[in-house]
């Protein structure tokens, strides 16, 4: 299995449950690793042929931004579902971080991993 990953995207998004959450955007960080084989694109050096990490992130950004979830735990499944389905990707680990929600902590949040890491590629 190979992994195509992005580490601490940061987006700016309606999420939380108190009111204050609800009418100030704050910060969240993402860390996601995609399961995919990597060969094609690697032999061809066709984009193509890869699992392109900058449409990812930028679709990503058009989805989170203008969102308002209540829970950290409803976008993770959101962002997972998105992006087996949009990109084909068989399985997947995000770490969905609120850094600053806590007082004292860096940061805190989920992590997921959904789908079969067995399951064949798409690409």
């Amino acid at each position: 299995m190979d992994i195509v990953y992005i580490r601490g995207l940061k987006i700016d998004t309606i999420i939380g449950i108190y009111d204050w959450e609800r009418e100030q955007k704050q910060t969240i960080s993402i860390d996601l690793e995609m399961a995919t084989d990597i060969s094609a694109a690697a032999h061809s050096e066709d984009i193509e042929k890869a699992l392109d990490y900058k449409k990812v992130a930028k679709r990503l950004i058009a989805f989170i931004e203008p969102s308002e979830f209540l829970l950290i735990e409803t976008m993770a499944e959101k962002i997972a579902q998105l992006v087996m389905d949009e990109f084909k990707v068989p399985w997947l680990r995000l770490q969905l971080g609120k850094p600053g929600a806590v007082t004292g902590a860096d940061d805190v949040g989920v992590v997921i991993e959904r789908g079969d890491k067995s399951r064949p590629y798409s690409y």
